[in-house]
């Protein structure tokens, strides 16, 4: 009997404990945030950009944090790392107006101006479309579709007429197609996220090499706030690709992946 009394009892202060270090780690990550926005009002960016960071270095994530970062970075004309935040927003939200014009601007400040290579249009339709939405958009939008094929169902099945049956037949096909469809989109995006890798070049100014390797030859220079693609990586060498084609090697901290 007197187990049985005390579980409840144990059960409901280790509730009471879980929901309070809940409490005080959202306060203490809104703490931060607000003086980051405090310090960042004042024009110390320096002291704004030390306040985002230590709820980034915690593992938090937002689009207002990383679009608050770009900013400060900017305001300290650390264009590279501006870039760098600008593009985590913009990947976790794909559709922010604000994240879009702000990373345009950013951009006139860089140096480099490199010409992608050129691609069959449908394939850019294909990257405006898995663009469309974040990773947690197409789960929504999977789990929307799910749902609406299931009420379809179920409409189908109760429904009084012939011509009620049709509807819901025919309506329930297309929300299974759209369905597959979606899935394959998220699983493309997610797979295609966790293989290929970018980032942005933080330093002022890159010599690149052919191979990862001090005394190697240079290949080429790129500047602060290009981003580029990560294809490998060796010891403290970092293998990247520009959109015009070109493959070398660059130290790790030169760039910071996205």
């Amino acid at each position: 009997m007197t187990s049985k009394k005390l579980f409840p009892v144990v059960l409901i202060s280790s509730l009471f404990l879980i929901i309070g270090c809940s409490v005080v780690i959202a306060s203490d990550e809104e703490n931060s945030l607000q003086k980051g926005n405090t310090y960042y009002k004042e024009g110390a960016y320096d002291k704004a950009i030390e306040e985002y960071k230590k709820l980034v270095d915690k593992g938090y994530v937002g689009t207002s944090l990383f679009y608050n970062l770009g900013n400060a970075n900017y305001r300290m004309g650390k264009i590279g790392y501006a870039i760098l935040y600008y593009e985590k927003a913009l990947e976790l939200s794909p559709s922010d107006e604000d994240v879009k014009h702000n990373l345009d601007f950013a951009h006139l400040s860089t140096v480099d101006r490199i010409q992608p290579l050129p691609r069959f249009f449908l394939f850019d339709w294909w990257e405006a479309l898995l663009g469309l939405f974040s990773d947690n958009g197409w789960v929504y939008v999977v789990f929307v579709l799910y749902l609406l094929v299931i009420l379809l169902a179920g409409a189908y099945l109760y429904s009084k007429t012939v011509k009620q049956q049709k509807i819901f037949f025919f309506s329930g096909i297309s929300g299974v197609f759209l369905l597959a469809f979606s899935i394959s989109l998220l699983v493309i995006k997610v797979n295609r996220e966790v293989t290929l890798k970018s980032g942005v070049i933080v330093e002022q100014f890159v010599t690149v090499k052919f191979s990862p390797d001090p005394q190697s030859t240079d290949a080429f220079v790129i500047h602060e706030g290009l981003k580029v693609n990560l294809e490998d990586q060796f010891d403290k060498w970092i293998k990247i690709r520009l959109a015009d084609g070109k493959v070398g090697w660059v130290e790790q901290t030169y760039v910071e992946q996205i």
